[in-house]
């Protein structure tokens, strides 16, 4: 057979389409917009989707973020799922929606293509907006690639909606650097993503009026806390549901979704970077080069960023004594956010004071992480060249 005339199962698709086509597969029954760069092509690849006739979904533009997650709340409480998605200072004026939708329980799966937050304005990547609203009570799964961008969207339905759960989750991919790039993405097949989310089921629709709800009460001191505690109990709950669900997803694509990946590590690994997003395949790219010199590096990648796998990532790398943290955001009066917990991660056994951790700061705005920075990183590790204060990576002099 020629090649030509053979079936490739891969298509060429950026992030943001391959989130489109996810969702698509899905099928929400509301999507509210108001589109921003760098997450645009998400929604006007879904849009053209919806136009096509290929499925029907109801696309309601609104007149701004917040808006849109309002919107998102009242189709979900109305026995509709529901998806958005957004970035940057649009994700910063969703944040009072944020926690209303964490707070009521609503299933709604939200995409991010991670963006600067202004001033000065940018519209390159970084992770100030997600770093912004990480306690706003969204699940977080971050994505390294359009193929983990698109799984990812399928495994966030699962997990929102489990009824351990019902929590929101927000799937993040990095702007234009995954968001605008075209990758080979292999798609599921369209009835077993079906097959795999299910249908819809929200056992406290607004519209049924057999069973009277409150939505958004006033809640006074007497119950305030019980309610909040339910909902933490609820994030402890979910990462048991996330390992459970990749288990699920992997049966149908054989690809694995650990909470923490790693890439390069075993017992003899002297020195290891922790790093999220699409920097993560820089830094592999630079590991492979220094394991061919016989350097015993790697990569520990988080996928799973809210509940953070404290347990997971100590028994993932807890033989290793080096560490780097490369963190795409500042916490202004702290240490960088991914820092504080890959450090709390290895406290409680109080094995930190084994550990030489190392905090970096790169890549603000779109700067690019190149290899040779990354090298210099591990010869920082290597080296035993530590500092207590955190380093930035390719500021200009």
């Amino acid at each position: 057979m020629s090649y030509f005339k053979q079936k490739t199962k891969y298509e060429a698709l950026t992030g943001g389409e391959a989130v489109a086509e996810a969702m698509s597969q899905i099928e929400p029954g509301v999507v509210p917009i108001y589109p921003i760069t760098p997450q645009t092509p998400i929604v006007e690849k879904f849009a053209s989707i919806v136009a096509s006739g290929r499925i029907d979904s109801e696309i309601i533009t609104a007149e701004s973020e917040h808006s849109v997650m309002s919107m998102a709340i009242g189709a979900a409480a109305s026995g509709v799922r529901s998806m958005t998605a957004t970035s940057s200072v649009g994700l910063a004026y969703m944040f009072e929606v944020l926690n209303i939708a964490s707070g009521m329980r609503m299933p709604i799966v939200l995409n991010v293509a991670s963006r600067a937050l202004s001033a000065p304005i940018n519209i390159h990547c970084d992770h100030s907006d997600v770093m912004g609203v990480r306690d706003s009570g969204f699940i977080q799964l971050w994505s390294e690639t359009a193929q983990e961008a698109y799984d990812n969207t399928i495994l966030a339905v699962k997990i929102a909606e489990h009824e351990e759960v019902r929590l929101p989750v927000m799937v993040v991919q990095d702007g234009f650097e995954t968001s605008h790039t075209l990758e080979k993405v292999e798609k599921i097949e369209d009835e077993k993503v079906k097959k795999f989310v299910g249908n819809y089921s929200y056992p406290y629709s607004l519209l049924r009026s057999k069973h009277q709800k409150t939505f958004g009460p006033l809640v006074l001191p007497s119950h305030y806390l019980e309610i909040k505690t339910e909902q933490w109990r609820a994030f402890e709950r979910s990462e048991k549901i996330f390992k459970e669900a990749g288990q699920e997803l992997k049966k149908i694509t054989g690809r694995n979704y650990p909470a923490v990946e790693l890439f390069e590590v075993n017992e003899e690994t002297e020195a290891v970077i922790i790093a999220m997003g699409a920097s993560a395949g820089t830094i592999k790219a630079s590991v492979k080069k220094l394991k061919a010199e016989g350097y015993n590096v790697g990569v520990a990648k988080i996928k799973l960023f809210r509940p953070f796998p404290y347990e997971a990532l100590a028994k993932a790398i807890g033989h290793i004594g080096k560490i780097a943290v490369l963190d795409r955001a500042f916490s202004f009066g702290s240490r960088p956010p991914l820092f504080t917990e890959v450090r709390e991660s290895f406290w409680s056994d109080n094995s930190s004071a084994k550990k030489q951790i190392q905090s970096y700061v790169f890549g603000l705005g779109g700067r690019s992480l190149k290899e040779s920075q990354v090298e210099e990183v591990f010869a920082d590790l290597l080296s035993n060249d530590f500092q207590e204060r955190t380093r930035i990576i390719g500021e200009e002099k």
